[in-house]
């Protein structure tokens, strides 16, 4: 078995027998989507509109065709009234004309208007979903680009809810807006149209409309901060869910269940009043808004019917400036909804610059270079590091790591193990001091060449929802099958991926959790294996793994570590048999390094860490061993219940305890 696994780490460190290529090369892998027409105006000084105006003004095409068509619809529209008095005054009234002239231009109007509301709903829709696909593309490019600082501060609930709810906010008027605005055209050409017909009539028609505006204004001074406090506590929620879906394992083993309902219901409980206090608001304006523009419907007809007793008007003008009126009532109405749509979208729109004007803090310097076939020697040279604003972890921290050599780190819990491994990568950037490769300081080489360089396996392995094949070849999505399983070959993890029903093409799950912690790090450890990275980054990979398969996983690694600088984060003591020195931290820098042998010897601190480490080790297998008990007492119990429940139901249907006709024994 061991010189099988040999033999594939040779294969796979030397691609079938030639040189493996660097890392950074690029592979061919296709195209998956189309980047954004046009990027949001960076500049934080102009309103939200105009930020968005970029991505607007790339579809400028469709939409300009979209708003023609509907302002051609609206010209048929606001035509029939005047149409229909006409006919009135002239067939019934005066009878100076045919019906049927008129009967025909109502019907061409009609296929005009239903012809030209399709094709610019069509054009309208085209424009927003292309909106709302670049700022959901722009807002992810910029979350991948962003540092690792900023995931640590901010919620992913509210990362989520900003993608989503405040994007589709955001959209819905930058498209429906202008929609709305057109309502303007008809209101000028009814306007228009009315005043031909009898200029006081049109004016006391029009009376009421300056108090819809009015009270417009007013609404609109409550509601976007009443909007911002809705999106704001629709993300808290999000962030409620997507932690309980998350850690759903951890409120389990706690039965924490009904805890977590109430901080949800409490979340829930501040948006209800949220939305309440938005919906109150409505109640209160949006009525009067839409009933002041009846009261001029109302006075028409007063002073119209005066009109036409004294022969001022025909009836016919009546009812078209009725149908006007009515049809004036429509913008009016609109404005209302236009004024709550601008407040919650501004509200979206500074929740989505918020996060996009944020800067990454680990960004590439103007003159950084590619790191190209290093050698893999590795410097720490006086390095202090804290995260955020906290104290600093490390301080005065110094390590050289020749090319090729393994070293562990060993340390007490928070001795900054980890954070070492974090800096290498460039995860953070270090306060005072440096990380050099090769003599190179990490902050003047690029990222992308660097990770590329740098393999790291985590003790807490991410899986995504895709397949094990996926899953491997995530680095190097171009690797051939052959290199995949020579991977999983390496890192121990073809066995038990042959025993899947679907092999290599089994869906894990979210996060992988369908698989056990094992399999989970030695797929992890196999993804990285087949990037074939010059240094190597163990972060207690092999925590999660049972002692047998951990053996022959270290034997693995140690062959293919021959040729790698690779730097093992210790906290079990099997993992620093991986290593040929070890450096001893305490209080954020190395106080002691040598080999194992040595330093049991000569260091007491280190036997001291080695106790500790023994005892966590020995908690960590008891509570291992506790569980698995309660789950065999569990089990044993279970089964003598069915045992016992499947004798009864023997006792006939009448008997004590059981079920009729014998159910629930024997499954």
């Amino acid at each position: 078995m061991t010189n099988t696994i040999e033999r594939d780490i040779e294969r796979l460190a030397t691609r079938d027998g030639e040189v493996a290529h660097s890392p950074y090369e690029p592979f061919a892998v296709e195209e998956r989507h189309p980047a954004p027409k046009a990027q949001i105006d960076p500049d934080p000084s102009k309103g939200w509109i105009r930020r968005m105006q970029p991505i607007l003004m790339a579809r400028r095409g469709v939409f300009i065709t979209a708003m023609v068509l509907s302002a051609v619809a609206m010209v048929a529209q606001v035509a029939v009234p005047r149409i229909v008095g006409v006919a009135i005054n002239e067939v019934l009234y005066d009878k100076t004309s045919e019906l049927m002239p008129f009967i025909w231009v109502l019907f061409a109007l009609a296929a005009l208007r239903g012809v030209a509301q399709v094709c610019s709903r069509l054009f309208l829709f085209q424009v927003a979903y292309g909106l709302e696909y670049d700022l959901r593309v722009t807002m992810y490019e910029h979350l991948a680009r962003m540092s690792f600082s900023f995931f640590d501060r901010v919620q992913s609930g509210q990362l989520i809810s900003r993608a989503n709810s405040d994007i589709r906010s955001v959209q819905m008027f930058l498209t429906f807006a202008p929609m709305i605005g057109l309502q303007v055209i008809s209101f000028v050409m009814a306007f228009g149209l009315m005043l031909t017909v009898h200029v006081p009539l049109t004016l006391v028609a029009l009376l009421p409309l300056p108090f819809v505006f009015l009270v417009g204004l007013r609404m609109r001074s409550f509601m976007f901060p009443i909007s911002w406090v809705v999106q704001a506590r629709t993300a808290d929620v999000a962030t409620v869910v997507e932690e309980n879906v998350s850690g759903a394992r951890v409120i389990k083993s706690f039965a924490a269940e009904q805890q977590q309902v109430n901080v949800l219901a409490r979340a829930a409980d501040r948006l209800r009043w949220a939305t309440t206090k938005q919906i109150d608001l409505r109640a209160q304006f949006a009525p009067i808004m839409e009933n002041l523009p009846r009261v001029g419907t109302a006075i028409v007809l007063l002073y119209g019917g005066f009109l036409a007793i004294d022969g001022a008007i025909q009836p016919g003008d009546i009812i078209t400036f009725t149908i006007y009126v009515v049809m004036l009532q429509a913008p009016f109405r609109m404005v209302g909804m236009l004024m709550m749509m601008s407040q919650r979208s501004a509200a979206s729109a500074a929740r989505i610059y918020e996060i996009l004007d944020e800067q990454a803090d680990i960004v590439d310097r103007p003159d950084a270079v590619d790191l190209v076939e290093p050698e893999g020697r590795v410097s720490y040279r006086d390095v202090a590091f804290g995260y955020a604003k906290g104290p600093n972890v490390l301080e005065g921290f110094d390590l050289e790591i020749e090319p090729g050599e393994t070293v562990a780190l060993v340390g007490r819990t928070g001795s900054g193990k980890s954070t070492v491994a974090r800096l290498l990568t460039r995860f953070y950037d270090v306060r005072s001091g440096e990380v050099r490769i090769d003599g190179i300081d990490i902050r003047d080489l690029t990222l992308a060449s660097l990770r590329a360089h740098v393999g790291m396996v985590l003790d807490e392995p991410f899986l995504f929802s895709s397949s094990i094949r996926d899953n491997i070849a995530y680095g190097r999505p171009d690797a051939t099958h052959d290199e995949i399983v020579a991977a999983a070959t390496a890192a121990n993890a073809a066995e038990f991926i042959d025993r899947l029903p679907a092999g290599y093409d089994t869906l894990v799950g979210e996060r992988g959790y369908t698989l056990s912690g094992g399999q989970r790090q030695r797929l992890a450890i196999a993804r990285t294996l087949l990037v074939n990275p010059k240094i190597l980054i163990l972060d207690d990979a092999t925590s999660a793994i049972d002692v047998g398969i951990e053996e022959r996983i270290h034997r693995a690694l140690s062959t293919l570590m021959e040729d790698r600088t690779t730097l093992v984060i210790a906290h079990r003591l099997s993992t620093i048999s991986l290593a040929t020195r070890v450096a001893l931290l305490e209080d954020g820098r190395v106080v002691a390094s040598g080999t194992h042998a040595d330093l049991m010897r000569d260091e007491p601190r280190y036997s001291a860490v080695l106790a500790h480490l023994e005892e966590d080790q020995a908690a960590r297998a008891a509570a291992q061993e506790a569980r698995a008990k309660v789950q065999a007492e569990r089990a044993a119990a279970m089964e003598k219940v069915q045992r016992r429940m499947g004798a009864g139901a023997g006792a006939g249907p009448d008997a004590p305890g059981t079920m009729p006709g014998g159910l629930g024994g024997g499954n």
